[in-house]
């Protein structure tokens, strides 16, 4: 499978394109596209693949990925397969760099704007009141004048823009620009590990998917991704294990098993080196935070 170039389908009445994905149609193969985005995840939660970046998503977080950075979605399907008001949604909003035109983004007043497009080559993740006041912004553009959409995306990019209340999610080093082969075989990965993580994995099993042997994968794997396979596996591990620990209930026991860990300590010793903490500490700071924002 390859890394798929999308693109938005255009209207006549807009400059833009903004629509709302529902259930199934949130998750994709690993794609990028020219357009920046402005996406916006509503009652879903999973694991994100972003640049070289892998990692939880959760419900309200707000991502501005700029042209041609490569990403995917795997929400879990409990937020999928439902046929309520509960079922999981994303607002994804398209718009190309250059909106406006070289005379409108050559303006001054614009230039902060500029910068933003910029910086998100490498994909933000906003925070704090901006990530709030922006998703309401999407919310009402779905029902906006086509005048009204195009006003209120600027002053969305302007209030990330002054707000600088975002993350850089890819590292400074990576480069999206893959051959259509390395496309191909780096999604055929993904999907194996996506869809194996909780199972023991052998890199020659992983190495034999796009026909190389052990040694020869893991050079291959360093060399377009900037980190090892196993690194690479650690991460998505880890990052459902995030997941689990703020949405579910388990004991550490439980979840390490559900991350494909048969060992605790060894659990216990790879998720305080992605995340500084141990599980307990996590959940507990994690339970912390959410109580303050009840009493703000």
């Amino acid at each position: 499978m390859k890394a798929t170039l999308k693109k938005a389908t255009p209207n006549p009445e807009q400059s833009f394109n903004i629509h709302k994905d529902i259930g199934h149609a949130i998750t994709s193969a690993w794609h990028y596209h020219p357009e920046c985005e402005l996406l916006v995840l509503k009652r879903t939660y999973g694991t994100c693949l972003i640049g070289d970046h892998v990692g939880p998503f959760k419900n309200g977080d707000v991502f501005l990925f700029g042209s041609n950075l490569p990403h995917t979605f795997r929400g879990e399907k409990e937020c999928l397969e439902r046929d309520d008001e509960k079922i999981g949604e994303t607002i994804v909003i398209l718009f190309q760099n250059n909106i406006g035109g070289d005379a409108f983004l050559n303006l001054p007043e614009i230039s902060s704007i500029v910068k933003l497009l910029h910086i998100s080559k490498l994909g933000l993740r906003l925070k704090g009141a901006t990530r709030r006041k922006v998703a309401k912004i999407a919310e009402e553009m779905l029902l906006d004048s086509p005048a009204r959409k195009l006003i209120n995306l600027f002053s969305a990019l302007e209030l990330i823009a002054a707000s600088k209340e975002y993350e850089l999610i890819s590292s400074s080093g990576f480069n999206p620009e893959v051959n259509k082969v390395d496309q191909s075989r780096i999604n055929t990965i993904f999907e194996y590990t996506f869809s194996n993580y909780h199972r023991k994995v052998v890199l020659e099993d992983v190495a034999s998917i796009i026909n190389m042997g052990k040694h020869s994968f893991c050079r291959y794997f360093k060399s377009k991704t900037k980190k090892t396979y196993i690194q690479f596996l650690m991460e998505v591990r880890i990052g459902h294990a995030c997941r689990l620990l703020v949405e579910e209930e388990f004991n550490m026991a439980e979840i390490g098993y559900a991350c494909g860990y048969n060992n605790i300590s060894h659990f216990y010793h790879q998720f305080k080196t992605l995340t500084k903490k141990n599980p307990l500490d996590y959940r507990q700071n994690y339970l912390r935070t959410e109580a303050m924002k009840l009493t703000d």
